[in-house]
């Protein structure tokens, strides 16, 4: 709740821009993993808000290093602590998974690494003020917004912005670079092609929920050579979606933009709270909090199937000449992506539709992972996370694959074993 007083345009916008971005080189990175939470025994089967509810009593009673969230859909989410190295995030975060994952069995519940829901739609089981605001505001926009809170799960990572000035590891090259990979890491973990058991005709349904939402909090802001000046403006003029009240619901005004609310201070005037808190209501594919959060990544199955997404954005971003190699890779691929912002561009739109069966997002994806296999070592990264990365990229990106094939062709297998089935009888 507001706690300052009021401040003026100019001292928000001095806010914004000393905390977009922060200034110093590549030291620290981190990661937050959703998964679906499901009946152990019955995924189809949608968990009662009771158990999620119980389920998260228990698990805030563990030792954990992370922070442990629960979205709206009921969907856990693990938030590691800045880490200094890219092995000591995988540690940390391994050793909260190994205390989460027996507690939730033992529950009867399992955690599924899906972008979207396969089984069923989006059923809310979180009714705090900021998810019946965000619900109200984004079913002004269709059904989207419900799917994206209550039925997608994702991979974040989140690695440090750069230096101020030019250069390999400067802020404007790193965003360009995270525009720009985004679309191409999108296509490698795409892990979404269904939806209430039926394919959807996309690899990553994931990605094409957050397309369809409100665009002016959910495109990237602008390109240009200055990503602090372009994020202030997008911030100050993004619709706000709810304004947070000490007792009773929260409101959500219609058409109301930050940049008004400080103009005219109706209903009230905005504090710096409020303004921090506007920002964790933006969703584009990049978004700078001090560092670049990147959430164009769908959840990834297995036990450590997250370590593989993070483990090749770290080498792309933290390694200086795979940074380099990387930004020489993509940066032809903004010619595909045109003058439309992520992720409703032709490269991001192609990269949800046929992930690495799209011929120049396969060759981008090829070379970017045989930079990211050759700077693993160099940042001390272990022997089984250089296996796990080399053997993904077999598995999935040199053949043009990724991990919704999969799923794909057991869904067409099944039905086909059906359709022999009744043929037989």
């Amino acid at each position: 709740m507001p706690v300052r007083p009021a401040e003026t345009e100019a001292e928000l916008e001095a806010h914004l821009r000393g905390i977009c971005f922060k200034t110093g080189p590549p030291r620290r990175i981190g990661v937050e993993i959703e998964w679906l939470v499901h009946d152990a025994r019955n995924p189809r089967c949608p968990v009662e808000p009771a158990r999620l509810h119980s389920a998260a009593t228990t698990l805030r009673a563990l030792p954990l290093s992370s922070l442990l969230t629960f979205e709206p859909g009921g969907q856990l989410e693990l938030s590691s602590p800045p880490a200094r190295s890219l092995t000591e995030c995988i540690e940390s975060v391994t050793a909260d998974l190994a205390l989460v994952r027996p507690a939730m069995l033992a529950m009867g519940l399992g955690m599924a690494g899906h972008g979207h829901n396969p089984w069923h739609g989006p059923q809310r089981v979180l009714t705090e003020p900021r998810y019946n605001a965000m619900e109200e505001y984004f079913d002004r926009w269709g059904s989207a917004g419900r799917s994206m809170m209550c039925a997608t799960a994702s991979v974040q990572v989140c690695v440090d912005a750069g230096y101020e000035e030019p250069g390999p590891l400067g802020h404007g090259r790193r965003w360009l670079l995270a525009h720009l990979l985004g679309a191409v890491l999108a296509a490698a973990f795409a892990n979404s092609p269904t939806s209430e058991g039926c394919p959807t005709g996309y690899r990553t349904t994931r990605q094409v929920v957050w397309s369809q939402l409100d665009p002016d909090r959910t495109l990237a802001p602008p390109p240009g050579p200055d990503p602090r000046t372009a994020w202030v403006a997008y911030v100050l003029d993004a619709p706000v979606m709810c304004i947070r009240a000490e007792d009773g619901p929260w409101h959500s005004p219609e058409g109301l933009t930050f940049r008004e609310w400080i103009r005219t201070g109706v209903p009230r005037p905005p504090t710096q709270e409020d303004l921090d808190y506007h920002v964790t209501t933006l969703f584009p594919p990049v978004r700078p909090r001090g560092h670049l959060e990147l959430r164009m990544i769908d959840a990834q199955s297995g036990d450590a199937g997250w370590i593989v997404p993070l483990a090749v954005t770290a080498a792309l971003f933290d390694d200086p000449e795979a940074t380099e190699r990387a930004y020489r890779i993509v940066k032809p691929l903004a010619e595909t992506a045109g003058s439309r912002p992520a992720p409703r561009n032709p490269l991001w739109r192609r990269a949800a539709r046929g992930a690495l069966t799209d011929p120049e997002l396969h060759a981008a994806a090829v070379a970017c992972f045989a930079a990211a296999q050759e700077a693993l070592p160099r940042l001390g990264a272990s022997p089984e996370v250089i296996a796990a990365v080399a053997e993904f990229t077999e598995r999935y990106v040199a053949r043009g694959r990724c991990p919704a094939d999969d799923h794909l062709d057991a869904l067409y297998a099944a039905e086909g074993d059906l359709i022999v089935g009744k043929d037989s009888q």
